[in-house]
């Protein structure tokens, strides 16, 4: 459904995505940010899930083409530790403005998974000014000296964690909560018990829960519809 394209980040590098359009010309947007793994087949196709369910979303390639095979975890977390936040901000920052030119509309949601959700509230927190609603899913932020700040973030926000999760555990996510609530954000969390961390991510069957994976994308729908049509 969807293509690559190629976009440019606020200091004129160049980058590329997946972008997958929805039907409706009036569609909303969404960024996808991805797992550790980079561009993987499997958010290319939550790019196409929410175009399906009425949302325009573009996956910047946060890793510049490098895919690490989904059995080498080692390797991802080598390429995620090697990560440039600023270049990651960059490219992020740089799908936003694609996806507002390409749908019009102003505000955006952004949606992350493991890497992919610590990233997903640094965009909120950078910027405010184009994204109303972020929901980073089993986030991990694994670099200690670039934590968002989150005064100036706007974004209605809904947290997933795993309830078996020793990256992203329940007790963090609490604390998180109490860190947004404490500066009167708009917050919600849902605990998935019997999940493990990357529940979602039907390509890894060893961690895959159908169950938990499929509530937490009907709750996801509804918030992103919430605040980007409803909003």
């Amino acid at each position: 459904m969807g293509e690559m394209v190629e976009f440019t980040g606020p200091g004129g590098g160049a980058a590329t995505g997946y972008l997958a359009m929805a039907a409706s010309p009036d569609a909303p947007g969404v960024v996808v940010i991805q797992e550790w793994w980079g561009l993987i087949d499997q958010i290319k196709g939550v790019c196409d899930r929410l175009a399906d369910a009425g949302f325009s979303a573009l996956a910047p390639d946060l890793y510049g083409g490098r895919v690490v095979p989904l059995h080498e975890p080692d390797d991802a977390a080598k390429e995620m530790m090697s990560l440039q936040l600023e270049s990651a901000a960059a490219d992020m920052s740089g799908a936003v403005e694609l996806l507002r030119q390409r749908t019009g509309h102003p505000k955006l949601g952004v949606l992350g998974f493991c890497m992919g959700g610590g990233l997903a509230l640094v965009l909120a927190a950078r910027r405010p000014d184009a994204i109303s609603v972020v929901i980073p899913c089993y986030g991990v932020h694994p670099w200690e000296a670039a934590h968002p700040d989150y005064a100036e973030m706007s974004a209605a926000t809904q947290i997933h964690c795993a309830g078996q999760d020793d990256f992203f555990t329940p007790a963090a996510a609490e604390e998180l909560v109490g860190t947004l609530a404490a500066l009167g954000k708009d917050v919600e969390l849902h605990v998935y018990p019997d999940a493990r961390h990357a529940f979602f991510n039907e390509d890894r069957p060893e961690v895959y829960d159908p169950s938990a994976s499929a509530l937490l994308w009907d709750r996801s729908i509804a918030f992103l519809a919430e605040h980007l049509r409803d909003g």
